[in-house]
C-alpha cells in the first residue's frame, strides 16, 4: 500500500507544473496532435466517453476502476483523501488521468515502447495478466452441491458455534494459605473486587481483578478449567487452583456468545469456503500435472 501511495505521490510531483487543470497551452497541444496522430490507440474505452486526449479516448468505467484504486490505497486514518463526489473526479481526471495520458503519448512518440526495459515488463505483466486468466478459466465451473454444504454443517457444527466468551475477575496469590483465607470470605458473602484490590498480586488488581471478556485459550490451561467449566455459574466462585502466576481464585460475572447457528445462516459462508478449497485443490492438481510433463531444474547454487 505504501508504495501505491509514493507512486501516486510522486506521479503528481511529475505532473505539477506541466500541466495546468483547465488550461493548456496551445502550441505545445497542437505539436502534441501532430504527434499523437500516428500512434494508434489499442485500448479501447469502457463506459460512456469522459475525456479525449488526442486520439486515446477515456471511459466512465476506466476513470471508476482508477479512482477505485486509488481509494483502495488511502490509508484508513485518512478517509478525507478518498474521492468521492463528482468534483473530485473531475480533478482527479483532469490532475491524474489525463497527465498520464499526456506522458503516455510522449513516451510513444519518443519510441519508449520499443526499449529493453519496456519489453520486459510488458513480458513480465502478460505473464502474470496470464497466469491469472488460466487460474481463473480453470476454476471458473467449479461449484458445491447442497448436500456438501450440509455435510459440512453436520460434521463440523460444534467448531462452527460463536466462539464463547466469559466476563471473569480473579484473584491471585502466593500461597495456598491464603487463597483459603480468601476463598472463605468469599463464601461468606465479602465483595470479590475489594478483596481482589487488597490481596491480589496480578496486575487486574486495580480494576478489582476483572479481566473483561475473555475467550478460552487466552491465558493457561489451569485458568480455562476453572473459569470455561460448565458448573460455574454466573454470579459463583471457583475452587482454589495453581497457575504459573500463584494460587487463584476466579468469578464468573457473565457471559456471551457459544450459540449454534442455523445452517441457513451459515450456508453462503460454508459455501463460498468449500468453493475456494475445490478451487485450490484443481489448481494443485493442474501444478501437479504440469509439473510431471515439464523439465524442471532448480539451481540453488547460484542463490545469494
Amino acid at each position: 500500500m505504501k508504495n501505491k501511495i509514493i507512486l501516486f505521490a510522486m506521479m503528481s510531483l511529475l505532473f505539477a507544473g506541466i500541466l495546468g487543470c483547465d488550461k493548456f497551452n496551445p502550441v505545445a497541444k497542437k505539436k502534441a496532435e501532430v504527434k499523437a496522430v500516428v500512434q494508434p490507440s489499442i485500448i479501447e474505452p469502457k463506459g460512456p466517453i469522459v475525456a479525449k486526449v488526442n486520439n486515446i479516448s477515456i471511459g466512465l468505467d476506466d476513470l471508476n476502476e482508477d479512482i477505485a484504486l486509488y481509494n483502495a490505497n488511502v490509508p484508513a486514518e485518512r478517509p478525507e483523501l478518498k474521492i468521492i463526489t463528482k468534483e473530485q473526479k473531475v480533478n482527479y481526471l483532469k490532475n491524474e488521468v489525463i497527465r498520464r495520458a499526456l506522458i503516455y503519448q510522449h513516451a510513444l512518440d519518443k519510441g519508449l515502447e520499443r526499449s529493453d526495459e519496456v519489453k520486459q515488463a510488458v513480458e513480465k505483466n502478460k505473464r502474470d495478466l496470464m497466469v491469472l486468466q488460466d487460474v481463473k478459466d480453470s476454476t471458473k465451473n467449479i461449484t458445491v452441491t447442497s448436500k456438501e454444504v450440509e455435510d459440512y454443517y453436520n460434521t463440523y457444527k460444534e467448531q462452527l458455534k460463536e466462539p464463547e466468551e466469559r466476563q471473569i475477575s480473579e484473584i491471585v496469590v502466593g500461597s495456598e494459605q491464603d487463597a483459603s483465607g480468601i476463598l472463605i470470605q468469599l463464601l461468606q458473602g465479602a465483595d470479590f473486587a475489594a478483596l481482589a484490590r487488597s490481596n491480589s498480586k496480578s496486575a487486574s488488581a486495580k480494576d478489582g481483578g476483572n479481566l473483561g471478556f475473555i475467550q478460552k485459550g487466552k491465558k493457561s490451561a489451569q485458568f480455562d478449567a476453572a473459569a470455561f467449566s460448565d458448573s460455574l455459574d454466573v454470579g459463583k466462585v471457583s475452587s482454589i487452583f495453581k497457575t504459573p502466576d500463584g494460587y487463584s481464585i476466579v468469578k464468573l460475572e457473565a457471559k456471551r456468545g457459544g450459540k449454534q447457528k442455523p445452517l441457513s445462516e451459515m450456508w453462503d459462508d460454508i459455501n463460498r469456503g468449500l468453493v475456494f478449497l475445490k478451487q485450490q485443490q484443481a489448481i494443485e492438481e493442474l501444478i501437479g500435472k504440469l509439473s510431471r510433463e515439464a523439465k524442471i531444474e532448480v539451481i540453488e547454487g547460484e542463490i545469494k
